[in-house]
């Protein structure tokens, strides 16, 4: 484009070589005339500005020119601010984001990745999670992550979130096939320790019973009773005992939500569990075996999570996680909050530091890097700026010429 303005004014210029050489022959190469010599005008004087953005025009130290690079550090503050008005602030990080359907997208990616493009990426991060986990002092990590998740279970009240679940169990019906399991379990339970009930009974009965044999019956028909009663918890819906063991778990529910006392209880046993030495070595263990599923299910994606998953269903579980969460409003909306309360996070903590970035980074450049830059991006369009100042010049001057032919 450079080439083309300079040939441009070129042309201009032999123009008004050719026109001023026969402008006496007839009063049309005057017109020419005059549209040549303004042409040159224009363009010189658009070739001045635009040099004079960037350099001193034929070396020549005028002033006010060269004007990018002399004014290399002030283009880096007012780079900075920009970025941190247009995007770095929080109010703009969040209404930006708010725009935006961040899981929708994620999920049509893990759906339907450009050809290659998850490969690679997927390949990439692989590579480096691995070499992460590898690099990385097992020890030490996990004992941080056994310190971060019983930091964040301690400071989490769990008594109003057990018995929220509860509520939601119970009132959908979820919870019969736990009583029923209860059942069946006690079924079990009073099998395996028949002889310590009979036994019980033995002791607790009276002389006169064991001497004259009722002791044997009087277990039998205790046992009967249980087993009888069992069965019919089991195989009735309405019988009383079930009632009573809903009744139970509703308010079960109802003081693990409302019930201060119940809720401490709750939350010792949590405390008590969280600093048992067994907990802390049994999730040292459950740690070093996720640990290493996750670097061989990096090392080796077909094969699955440490044999958990068979070759390609890692794949088809992002596909559903993709599904989900392209299709599903609910996860979305909680997805994308997450992602714009941690942008407004990022923005509010490290915004000025990203900015004060730029504008370091900028100022460390050298004033030809700067220049070089900025004429590479903008300078093909500076060119049209010469082109159209000498097409409009030589315009303007045809256009003199000839309103001072009407006005002699």
């Amino acid at each position: 484009m450079r080439r083309t303005a300079t040939g441009m004014l070129v042309v201009m210029a032999g123009l008004f070589l050719l026109a001023r050489s026969y402008e006496a022959v007839h009063p049309g190469w005057g017109y020419l005339l005059a549209f040549a010599e303004a042409a040159m005008v224009g363009g010189l004087a658009d070739w001045f500005a635009v040099t004079a953005l960037f350099r001193h025009p034929l070396g020549i130290k005028i002033p006010h020119t060269a004007i990018i690079p002399e004014n290399k550090d002030r283009i880096a503050d007012t780079m900075a601010q920009f970025l941190r008005d247009n995007f770095l602030t929080p109010a703009v990080v969040a209404r930006r984001m708010q725009a935006m359907n961040l899981a929708q997208a994620v999920g049509g990616y893990l759906v339907e990745p450009r050809p290659g493009t998850g490969s690679r990426i997927g390949a990439g991060a692989a590579e480096l999670m691995a070499g992460i986990l590898e690099s990385l002092d097992p020890e030490r990590l996990g004992g941080q992550v056994k310190s971060g998740l019983k930091l964040q279970l301690a400071k989490l009240e769990i008594s109003p979130l057990l018995g929220q679940m509860l509520t939601a169990a119970i009132a959908d019906r979820r919870h019969l096939p736990l009583i029923d399991s209860f059942v069946r379990w006690a079924g079990l339970t009073l099998e395996d320790n028949e002889e310590m009930v009979r036994e019980v009974i033995h002791e607790r009965a009276n002389a006169l019973i064991r001497w004259v044999g009722l002791d044997e019956k009087l277990a039998n028909s205790v046992l009967d009773g249980l087993y009888r009663l069992l069965a019919e918890v089991l195989v009735d819906p309405e019988h009383p005992l079930r009632s009573k063991i809903e009744e139970g778990l509703e308010k079960l529910a109802n003081d693990l939500i409302h019930d201060a006392p119940t809720r401490e209880k709750v939350e010792k046993m949590k405390r008590e569990l969280l600093d048992n030495p067994a907990v802390a070595r049994w999730w040292e263990g459950v740690w070093e075996r996720i640990r290493s599923g996750l670097i061989a299910m990096a090392r080796n994606p077909d094969k699955g999570f440490g044999g958990i998953l068979g070759p390609g269903q890692l794949g088809s579980s992002l596909a559903e996680l993709g599904t989900a969460l392209r299709d599903d409003p609910q996860l979305q909306w909680q997805v994308n909050r997450f992602a714009r309360r941690t942008a407004v996070g990022v923005a509010s903590r490290y915004g000025g530091q990203i900015v004060r970035l730029v504008s370091e980074t900028v100022k460390r450049w050298d004033a030809r890097t700067v220049t070089d830059r900025i004429e590479s991006a903008v300078g093909r369009d500076l060119q049209f700026i010469r082109i159209n100042g000498t097409l409009v010049g030589g315009l303007v001057g045809v256009t003199i010429h000839f309103v001072s032919g009407l006005f002699p």
